[in-house]
């Protein structure tokens, strides 16, 4: 039988042939991308984290990802530097967690990431001085209060932006990556978002998907620079998560509570250098990659123009 196809194959144009190769080579293409993807997402094992050491740095832990991040990695057995600038939110979730996983360990650390960012940084410091701090998950960021355009952006917004979401950041890379390569071992776990990655644009959030591209883009060379010293760096990618910052209260199939998309991260880090953990937002951004931009940017300036339009309307009636 196999013979026979074979026959008639040699028997065709040399063009109907090569059609018939590049056919078989995309099918195969699709179906090894598919089998790769069903492995990352549902098959392939987490990683061990307390390889990287026995200390997690998490910022921006009190709500939303970050705090589902501090019980998900507690639950793994890891001790916690918990970093954030409300004293009284960060004991509330320390209690919380203690109380549930009564061996694990807790530092807090107060910095508001907006203020003077450099004391608090130095607090860092001396918070880890001498732990085995394995992981850095920097979450911590800001967004608008809702949709607006660039000129409408005021001038602390502006700067809590760059502050929080850019230097904050780097800043806190920088205090915990030393020890890292001193013991040549660990993790950074750097929250981007779909708003710089994903989409090819986000009208009326500009600011706010620039600093997160900047996350994206020194997530990746970072992953380069220390790929060889035993460390492993990433940018997540999620997209709507509900949480306040979001501005969303109900989780759906697409998009995950803080707890569910947390779950979803810890199985992620160590892997790729970028990764959209909740395997849900890979099927958006698949439709996202298939349509044309000129499509996308027009239905997400207008999706945009209702968001700004219902936080005027809040806005008019706060002021009345």
């Amino acid at each position: 039988m196999a013979d026979c196809i074979f026959e008639q194959l040699k028997s065709q144009p040399t063009w109907l042939l090569l059609l018939f190769s590049l056919g078989s080579f995309s099918l195969l293409k699709l179906s090894l991308s598919f089998f790769n993807w069903a492995y990352v997402n549902f098959l392939r094992p987490a990683k061990n984290l307390k390889k990287y050491g026995s200390w997690a740095v998490i910022t921006g832990p009190t709500d939303g990802i970050g705090k589902s991040f501090a019980f998900q990695l507690a639950r793994k057995g890891l001790n916690l530097v918990l970093v954030g600038r409300n004293p009284n939110k960060l004991e509330e979730v320390s209690a919380a967690i203690k109380s549930k996983f009564g061996s694990i360990q807790i530092k807090t650390v107060v910095v508001d990431f907006s203020g003077e960012l450099d004391d608090g940084v130095s607090r860092i410091k001396e918070a880890i001085e001498g732990l085995d701090v394995g992981l850095l998950i920097n979450n911590v960021g800001v967004s608008y209060p809702y949709a607006r355009f660039f000129h409408e952006v005021d001038e602390k917004l502006l700067n809590d932006l760059i502050k929080v979401n850019v230097v904050g950041t780097t800043k806190v890379t920088q205090a915990v990556l030393p020890g890292m390569v001193e013991r040549k071992k660990g993790a950074i776990v750097n929250i981007g978002s779909g708003a710089a990655i994903v989409i090819p644009s986000d009208p009326l959030y500009s600011v706010y998907a620039a600093t997160k591209a900047y996350i994206d883009q020194f997530s990746r060379c970072l992953y380069v620079e220390y790929k060889k010293s035993g460390i492993d760096v990433q940018c997540q990618v999620p997209l709507y998560v509900a949480t306040k910052m979001a501005s969303i209260r109900r989780s759906s199939f697409f998009v995950p509570s803080a707890d569910g998309y947390a779950r979803a991260a810890l199985r992620w880090i160590g892997y790729e250098p970028r990764c959209t953990p909740y395997w849900p937002h890979t099927l958006l951004w698949a439709v996202a990659n298939s349509l044309p931009e000129s499509a996308i940017d027009a239905w997400r300036l207008k999706f945009c123009l209702a968001i700004r339009k219902r936080g005027q309307l809040k806005d008019s009636r706060k002021n009345e």
